[in-house]
């Protein structure tokens, strides 16, 4: 990612090549991000380097600014204007395509010169007013473009404006500190060891592998740390490639920023307040979580044969953010052949996907990858890949200190007076007798049965000898 920074950066005249390659020797002795050597030999100040990692989409004025071809923009708007029954207003197509009215307008007066579309009514004497139809040469257009592809929704943003967009926020630019790690992490007690490891590890952008016993919080971690990650991005609706459309927004991964608005604002005045190109959502920078349901074909592509349009694999979708594999290695195919597709993105930090008409095109493989496994590493993959992996972190056994604070803590939460003789009692009978480990889930479960049996009787939850008897007895299984 650190080429991909120089780059764009000497690209965009904001430094020189001789600048970056001096930046990138200094890097290299001081082992710290490029952006942070360029500023300490004065090419760049923090402020340039903030805005460059906060670059906003421009507002498209005219149909050339989108980067799409006239002929493609007509054909989705006579598109959604086949589905509203032909007839449709410039605000309601904006709304839809979204992009800025000035461009709809334009893109309806160049449909009106193809006869495409005609004016069905004028309220007044602005366009804005206008209500337009379908002509019988426009329907035969529009079915004629579903015919070739489905996708009827906003207007996708060019491929290589989302490659810029995806460097221009990329992940590793992130800085966190000790105290962000602990917070993000509080309502799991660790050991200072294993966040000494966490931290480094998360903040440095790279790949991470997160492996011990069942139950000991790995998925915790992974998802504590992820839901923590500030900062907002730019998602694009959809992305263009070759003339096909790629469905990128995913309402289960992206959450939007919502802008304030107020319910009274004319659309005139919402469009002079358009700050930054509308196919763009802001969002906080997303989360995806796949665990044993992932496949192969998951990581590629996939297009409809009835829409003829495509929707992004989920490690696109969770560009700029967090890429957590649960449970690896019990997915349906073989570990070695998952991590064979990932061996190049992760060293390079591109992908290469391809259309179903053969062709190959590149994006960034921007993310924080996060494995997690109960297995055996050995047993996963080889050690040519586990290098590829920069931070590989042992979450272990809780310690007996460890284990009564998270008992305690469960107990908080859920209302329940904690006992000390009787978490002793817990410990004795049920752990050191039975020379069982300490697994930092087992005091949640545990007081979930206590819960689970005190709503069934109709009585007060307690931690008492006789509500943990019958908790472990429902819980703990000998094999």
């Amino acid at each position: 990612m650190n080429i991909r920074l120089g780059e764009l950066l000497v690209r965009e005249r904001i430094i020189t090549s001789a600048q970056l390659a001096e930046a990138a020797e200094l890097q290299k002795k001081v082992s710290g991000r490029l952006g942070d050597a360029l500023v300490s030999l004065g090419y760049i100040d923090s402020g340039q380097l903030e805005r460059f990692f906060r670059n906003v989409p421009p507002l498209p004025r005219k149909i050339s600014d989108t980067g799409l071809s006239q002929a493609f923009l007509v054909d989705l708007l006579l598109k959604i204007a086949y589905f509203e029954a032909g007839v449709f207003t410039l605000q309601a197509i904006a709304e839809k395509i979204c992009i800025p009215i000035g461009v709809v307008d334009e893109l309806t007066q160049a449909a009106k010169t193809e006869r495409l579309v005609m004016v069905r009514s004028a309220n007044g004497y602005g366009v804005t007013t206008h209500t337009f139809e379908l002509t019988e040469l426009g329907t035969q257009r529009a079915e004629r473009a579903l015919r070739q592809c489905e996708y009827a929704g906003a207007a996708p943003v060019p491929l290589t404006d989302y490659s810029l967009m995806v460097y221009h926020q990329t992940v590793r630019q992130i800085e966190i500190d000790e105290t962000w790690v602990r917070d993000s992490l509080s309502q799991l007690v660790l050991g200072s060891k294993l966040l000494e490891q966490i931290g480094p590890a998360f903040n440095s952008g790279s790949s991470i592998f997160l492996y011990g016993p069942p139950g000991t919080g790995k998925s915790s971690i992974a998802e504590g740390l992820a839901r923590s990650l500030a900062g907002e991005i730019d998602i694009p609706y959809a992305v263009e490639v070759d003339g096909h459309v790629l469905s990128v927004f995913d309402p289960a991964i992206h959450i939007a920023v919502v802008p304030n608005k107020k319910t009274d604002d004319k659309q005139l005045d919402r469009e002079a307040k358009l700050t930054h190109d509308p196919r763009w959502l802001i969002c906080q920078r997303p989360m995806a979580m796949v665990g044993g349901e992932l496949d192969i074909n998951s990581l590629d592509l996939d297009y409809d044969p009835v829409s003829k349009f495509y929707e992004a694999p989920i490690h696109m979708k969770a560009a700029n953010g967090v890429f957590i594999l649960d449970d690896f290695g019990r997915q349906q195919i073989a570990p070695r052949l998952l991590l064979n597709r990932w061996i190049v993105p992760l060293e390079r930090g591109t992908d290469f996907l391809k259309l179903h008409t053969g062709k190959k095109f590149e994006v960034p493989f921007d993310q924080i990858t996060i494995f997690c496994t109960n297995l055996k590493p050995s047993e996963l993959v080889d050690e040519a890949f586990l290098r590829r992996i920069r931070h590989k972190i042992m979450v272990g056994y809780q310690t007996e200190e460890e284990f009564l604070e998270t008992l305690r803590q469960v107990c908080k939460t859920q209302g329940i007076a904690y006992e000390k003789s009787m978490a002793d009692y817990l410990l004795d009978t049920y752990y050191r007798a039975k020379k069982r480990h300490l697994v930092g889930s087992h005091p949640r479960d545990i007081v979930d049965q206590i819960v689970d049996r005190a709503r069934f009787k109709k009585i007060k939850p307690e931690l008492n000898r006789e509500a943990i008897d019958a908790a472990a007895a429902n819980y703990f299984v000998e094999l």
